[in-house]
């Protein structure tokens, strides 16, 4: 079967978008990985492919209003990038580019699980276990990564200025739709 073919996964998240620089910054990187020829998610044009955190995945995630969440979440929150970080297993990984998990970003991931009740929740978004980052490439050849490394270097040689998740949206990627939740 084609990867057009494919059914979409029943998966519902919750993800915090990026202030305007944070944004152009991690494009950057997509943009670079895919003019170097290697995996990056600047290949995946749909308009909902916006560099994220993710805080939540589950196949079911209740309505939340806008007041539950306002109650919990004061946005705009600072982020901090850090490094470059590797998911997975074999000779493909996920590349990604790690976010400082400070208190604050800790607190209102546990404060959303806490709203969102029990779940399904997947692995690598439970609390506890959650490791927040902003996904660079999926299916990255290991035997590229000192490639895909320099390339970032070249890309953005500086740390970055302090930056700030400005935005929750909610994306179900069964329908392929997104609805922002807070701004």
């Amino acid at each position: 079967m084609n990867d057009a073919a494919a059914p979409r996964p029943a998966v519902v998240s919750l993800e915090l978008l990026l202030d305007d620089e944070l944004e152009s910054r991690i494009r950057a990187e997509w943009q670079a990985l895919q003019a170097a020829g290697l995996s990056s998610l600047g290949a995946h044009t749909a308009p909902s492919n916006r560099p994220h955190i993710t805080l939540v995945v589950r196949t079911h995630l209740p309505p939340m209003s806008t007041a539950d969440l306002g109650a919990i979440i004061t946005l705009p929150i600072p982020v901090t990038l850090g490094g470059v970080i590797l998911f997975g297993t074999g000779d493909r990984r996920v590349l990604a580019r790690s976010i400082v998990p400070t208190e604050a970003l800790l607190a209102l991931h546990a404060s959303l699980h806490a709203l969102a009740g029990d779940g399904d929740d997947a692995p690598h978004t439970r609390p506890g276990e959650w490791t927040p980052h902003i996904t660079l490439a999926r299916r990255l050849r290991l035997d590229s990564l000192p490639q895909a490394l320099s390339v970032l270097d070249e890309v953005n040689p500086t740390p970055p200025r302090p930056a700030f998740a400005a935005s929750l949206r909610r994306w179900d990627a069964a329908t392929a739709t997104v609805t922002t939740l807070l701004d």
